[in-house]
């Protein structure tokens, strides 16, 4: 866990919940991957917190978050959300989803569009199948006694020592599988806990078969028209290929695509500097969606799947009828952010 960041808790529903929240200014809503926690954020929490509030919980399950038998749902996750956020008396965020939790952050846009003002996702789930035969793995029979076994302390000492040490130390072409070791020996050690392995593995299920991923955002991409939205991917990501970042940028045309060199599966950890910059000018350059439930009625109505489709016929429907607009499109600053 970060020792720079106080942590602070909130109960919702019965059950704990761990958040960070530093700054002053437009509300971030920063959400980690899959058995990772807020630390995840730690190297972009305080630059960002200089100029917005930074919240960032760590997600039921996991972290100092209770572990209970409980909904693991993309959908529960994103109630959970809005929960917190009301608690806090925050009412609007830019939400910013790492792997997993862009999978939330997609769904949290969705459910709650009149709360959601821009969107980025990093290295996110649910653009393709692909995704590591390990986190396949989870669901396997067995997994459980395995884990257990592997998590014994000694040995659970040892495979970090080794993980942390290739990461620090291979180098040369074999970097760009080595760089998030780091990041698995920290996931292993979260898994010496019972409950950990509980929600990770019931979390998984929701979302993975074993021919891989199966919540997709393909389906609704259209939405994205009327939202702005981003992604950033490292060029090196070995959880879930970089190349899933086309196929973002073929089903929302608009959506503004970075893809950053030697990164891997957490680009905000190797570049934080150049994360915050990608994301402050994200947000300087796209003015926050503003919902209106008739426009989006219609957007739900013309949508086919087919994000051009879509945009035609709802742009027939408007120009019979201009009401107020739903959410103000993104003014894309070219292909890509700069």
């Amino acid at each position: 866990m970060s020792e720079h960041h106080e942590v602070q808790y909130v109960t919702l529903h019965g059950k704990r919940r761990a958040f960070v929240k530093i700054g002053e200014g437009p509300a971030l809503l920063l959400l980690h991957g899959l058995a990772c926690d807020h630390s995840t954020w730690a190297p972009v929490i305080d630059k960002l917190a200089k100029k917005y509030t930074v919240i960032a919980p760590d997600l039921l399950g996991h972290g100092l978050s209770d572990k209970p038998r409980a909904d693991y749902t993309l959908g529960g996750y994103a109630n959970g959300m809005r929960d917190l956020l009301t608690v806090l008396g925050i009412d609007k965020v830019t939400v910013v989803g790492h792997s997993f939790g862009g999978g939330i952050a997609m769904q949290f846009a969705y459910q709650f569009p009149e709360r959601t003002q821009r969107v980025m996702l990093v290295g996110t789930g649910g653009l393709g199948a692909e995704v590591s035969p390990f986190i396949k793995l989870i669901q396997a029979p067995g997994w459980g006694i395995v884990m257990e076994v592997l998590t014994l302390p000694g040995l659970r000492h040892a495979e970090t020592l080794v993980l942390r040490s290739a990461a620090e130390h291979l180098g040369g072409p074999l970097r760009k599988y080595t760089r998030d070791l780091g990041e698995v020996a920290c996931i292993l050690e979260s898994w010496k806990d019972r409950r950990t392995r509980f929600a990770i593995r019931h979390l998984v299920r929701a979302v993975i078969d074993w021919r891989g991923q199966i919540v997709t955002m393909s389906d609704r991409a259209y939405l994205s028209a009327a939202m702005p939205m981003a992604i950033v991917w490292g060029s090196d990501d070995q959880v879930i290929p970089a190349r899933h970042a086309s196929n973002a940028a073929a089903l929302a045309p608009d959506l503004q695509v970075e893809v950053i060199p030697d990164a891997g599966h957490f680009p905000h950890k190797d570049h934080p500097d150049r994360f915050v910059r990608i994301l402050d000018e994200f947000i300087v350059t796209n003015p926050p969606a503003s919902y209106n439930r008739a426009r989006f009625r219609r957007m739900l109505k013309a949508g086919t799947g087919a994000p051009s489709l879509a945009a035609s016929t709802l742009a027939a429907s408007e120009a019979q009828a201009s009401p107020p607009s739903c959410m103000t499109p993104a003014t894309a600053v070219g292909s890509s952010i700069r």
